[in-house]
């Protein structure tokens, strides 16, 4: 006999392997970019062509509010399920592109502009990932458990970071040399990421779709922005303000964090992406610890205990990893900052569902945090790069800072979601 909540666990299973493959081809250009950026630029100043592969990383944010919105509109009026098969189909391709893309002493300025092509694809599809999946996986959750099974949507999202370095350490050690990852190698996890996406269309093309969503599925005017800013600005208003310090903290941390210890604190590549993986590893498993501490005791003690944590400790900790004489050292400073983030990574997801009813949930999810993450997590390594190249690289520190305390007072003047749930209603 099957138990009555294996379509639970299945369904939970799914949105999660997707997210964690879109998740996996979003990074690996971040992770990868140490090797490929002499490839699409021309030859010069090592830190200029990282300035270069970081600015197209940003653009590749700027799709993301139109993702959010055009996916969100999508989930809200069509299905969940409709928009996150989409939304990894296009990622497929954007990965595809990059992986045969040719260099830049190859076919010049087309180059760059191929590459620049195939990360705007992404950015579309990533930023509709984000709010479909956080509100699906919101929805298929136990209202007792929300915190604990949302928080794997930041697991699969680290997880997909974890898989690129993954992929990056075994061509590193065991199967490429260094000369060969720079020439073509670095193509290999782009194929490797096109052929997952293709994987996981298959398994959301057979996924059920969320109860929330049937119960609304014949209403009219649902997912539009007209209605998301009339109905719920103030909970518009909160994303954004609630996101910012929030994904500035996880982007310097996670994505830049790999170049800093290359760039900064002069490990080699390879150091860096070891330190990196076991860093991810631990911060991934942290997620579902913290998001089952908030089913305990709410959402926003875990947001203020990131923003008063972070707020005091950013710039000790950014300027110790600076100055750090040894790897285990640094690998302590930044799990210790990535403890702090898990405050707000683990159960930001549930915090905006549980903001919105189910007719403009995956839009008021996706959109505004879409626009957020644009602004300050797309941009946070062209920022912090820019800094370093005109020999001001801790007033970056302090720009995180002022960020996260901006979030912060945010949080202490919100209600608690996990009090308010609208998705409580769906039930």
């Amino acid at each position: 006999m099957k138990h009555p909540d294996a379509w639970r666990i299945k369904a939970i299973l799914t949105g999660s392997a997707g997210n964690l493959v879109e998740w996996y081809d979003w990074y690996i250009y971040s992770t990868f970019s140490l090797y490929f950026a002499p490839v699409f630029f021309p030859k010069g100043n090592y830190t200029a062509q990282l300035l270069n592969t970081a600015a197209i990383f940003a653009v590749g944010f700027l799709m993301r509010p139109i993702g959010g919105w055009f996916f969100g509109r999508i989930a809200d009026r069509s299905g969940r399920k409709a928009a996150m098969t989409l939304s990894v189909f296009l990622m497929s391709m954007g990965s595809l592109l990059i992986a045969f893309t040719p260099s830049f002493d190859t076919v010049g300025v087309s180059a760059p502009i191929l590459l620049l092509v195939a990360r705007l694809i992404q950015g579309l599809s990533v930023g509709g990932e984000y709010g479909t999946s956080a509100t699906y996986l919101s929805e298929v959750a136990t209202s007792d458990l929300r915190g604990f099974y949302s928080s794997f949507q930041y697991v699969t999202m680290i997880g997909g970071q974890l898989t690129a370095l993954g992929v990056q350490m075994l061509l590193q050690k065991l199967f490429l040399t260094p000369d060969q990852l720079h020439e073509w190698g670095w193509r290999i996890p782009f194929v490797i990421g096109a052929a997952l996406a293709f994987f996981v269309l298959y398994l959301r093309r057979h996924m059920q779709e969320s109860a929330a969503y049937e119960k609304i599925r014949n209403e009219r005017d649902k997912g539009t922005l007209k209605r998301l800013f009339k109905e719920h600005p103030r909970a518009v208003l909160t994303v954004v303000g609630l996101t910012m310090g929030g994904t500035l903290a996880f982007y310097t941390y996670t994505t830049y964090m790999q170049k800093f210890l290359v760039n900064t604190v002069h490990l080699t590549i390879e150091r860096s992406t070891t330190i990196t993986f076991f860093l991810m590893l631990i911060f991934a498993c942290l997620q579902p610890l913290f998001g089952w501490i908030s089913d305990s005791i709410g959402r926003k003690p875990l947001l203020i205990g990131f923003g008063v944590a972070g707020t005091l400790f950013s710039v000790p900790i950014l300027t110790a990893v600076s100055h750090a004489s040894s790897e285990w050292t640094a690998f302590w400073l930044i799990l210790a900052a990535l403890v702090i983030v898990s405050g707000y990574t683990s159960i930001n997801a549930v915090v905006k569902a549980e903001m919105f009813p189910a007719e403009v949930r995956a839009l008021g999810v996706g959109f505004p945090y879409a626009i957020t993450v644009a602004l300050f997590g797309g941009t946070a390594e062209s920022v912090a790069l820019y800094f370093k190249k005109t020999g001001h690289e801790p007033l970056y520190y302090w720009y995180v800072t002022a960020c996260i305390c901006c979030s912060l007072l945010v949080y202490v003047f919100s209600v608690d979601t996990k009090k308010t749930s609208l998705l409580d209603k769906d039930v």
